[in-house]
């Protein structure tokens, strides 16, 4: 079987076989075929596309590529949660404890941020001696005995995919429904949970910019899921703006913890109380959207989902003190309001200018080598659809030094729409797509 073939083939609108797509699996995760090649593949993906049997087929490829997780030894049903990705999303922090509190076990594969965007992974080592470096036995046994457990993802786990991303991030080759489809959808069947729940972002933050291409990419997924055998569901959910009103590692873990406190209230709480209800109905803890919104918020009222939270962090080497007093995570020396110019409504946010005003104050990674300040960040005020006076405070910026903040204060503003009208009013979930 020769590469050559079967690029001209994609190239000229042919449909790949099984045979063909593991050959090229197989060779980019041996480094038998050189870069270039696979590069010219996947440009032909992108103009050619992929229809769902090809689509499958690649996703299969690559969840065998490398190991997969078998989660047998754990009790009961395992579930998953995947994100595409937005400014401000904290929402594993605060969904895993709240669904293992009532009884469904979470196994959770995380990664770092890099550039504007978090990584679920930093934000939890601003608990001091917080650790996801943990063996395979050691990610059994916690899923098993406190319910969840979230680690960075093994590098035998999914290589074929690894490699196709950097080539796919370098080449313009990103923008490809079965390309994105059968990168995260390969991962988390690597993974074995027997339920996935998957939270589809679209807006100006998000990767997906329409809600007509976030419904196309949400259905690809839940369809691939029906037919690896696993159950699956994706909930479209708005990134117009960041998600919560905190943008940065220890600000995010933070109002985390608030939420699962009962003091905060907003759209991060209902993206919690959404993807939940899914998971729990998914694997059969409640019958109904209802009966799992009301367990969940049971759970965060009586603190079981605190508790459990707690129970995580003190399990992976944390300080569990730091759940219940948060003077003990890391903290910024400055605060800085950035107050508004004009008064009015605030029309729009742009959530990836809030993401780079929180990697200007050191909170992301220019490269993957770099350090981050855990501390640093943006406290959001108003948000979109909010009245906002001339001079009022719309963002509390932390930050290391008062030249940083000033700075970064100017970013922000510039990254607010305060306009004379207030916006029309947009629904948080767009939609909810299932297997039926």
């Amino acid at each position: 079987m020769l590469m050559t073939d079967i690029i001209a083939a994609k190239r000229d609108g042919g449909e790949l076989t099984r045979e063909q797509i593991e050959f090229f699996v197989r060779g980019v995760t041996d480094g038998s075929i050189p870069d270039y090649q696979s590069a010219a593949l996947l440009m032909a993906i992108v103009w050619r596309g992929m229809n769902r049997r090809e689509t499958l087929d690649l996703t299969l490829a690559m969840m065998n590529s490398g190991d997969t997780l078998d989660l047998s030894s754990i009790s009961g049903v395992k579930a998953d949660k995947h994100s595409t990705g937005g400014v401000g999303d904290k929402t594993s922090l605060a969904l895993l404890p709240m669904v293992a509190a009532q009884g469904v076990r979470m196994a959770k594969m995380s990664g770092r941020g890099l550039g504007h965007t978090g990584g679920t992974l930093d934000k939890l080592e601003s608990f001091p001696g917080f650790s996801s470096a943990l063996t395979h036995e050691q990610f059994l046994n916690q899923v098993e005995r406190v319910g969840f457990a979230i680690a960075g993802q093994t590098a035998d786990l999914d290589p074929a995919d690894k490699k196709l991303y950097a080539l796919r991030d370098v080449t313009g080759t990103v923008q490809s429904i079965p390309l994105i489809v059968s990168s995260i959808m390969s991962k988390k069947l690597a993974a074995g949970a027997d339920v996935i729940v998957l939270d589809v972002k679209t807006g100006s933050g998000a990767f997906m910019k329409t809600e007509a291409d976030a419904l196309t990419l949400a259905r690809e997924m839940v369809e691939i899921g029906r037919l690896a055998g696993r159950k699956t569901v994706a909930c479209i959910t708005d990134m117009d703006q960041p998600l919560g009103n905190a943008v940065g590692n220890a600000l995010e873990v933070k109002e985390a913890l608030a939420l699962l406190k009962g003091e905060y209230h907003g759209d991060l709480e209902e993206l919690c109380l959404t993807l939940g209800s899914c998971i729990l109905t998914g694997a059969g803890a409640a019958k109904d959207e209802a009966e799992a919104r009301a367990k969940l918020e049971r759970g965060i009222a009586d603190g079981s989902a605190l508790e459990k939270f707690a129970e995580f962090i003190e399990a992976q080497g944390g300080d569990r003190r730091a759940v219940y007093d948060e003077s003990l995570l890391p903290a910024a020396p400055v605060r800085y309001e950035a107050r508004a110019e004009s008064s009015g409504f605030v029309r729009h946010i742009d959530a990836q200018g809030v993401g780079l005003v929180s990697m200007h104050l050191g909170g992301g990674r220019e490269t993957a080598e770099s350090g981050i300040d855990l501390a640093v960040g943006v406290e959001l005020h108003k948000k979109r659809g909010d009245a906002v006076a001339a001079g009022e405070s719309v963002a509390t910026i932390h930050a290391r030094d008062e030249a940083g903040a000033e700075s970064a204060a100017r970013l922000l503003l510039a990254a607010y729409d305060i306009g004379a009208e207030p916006p029309e009013a947009a629904p948080f979930v767009k939609a909810i797509v299932r297997e039926d």
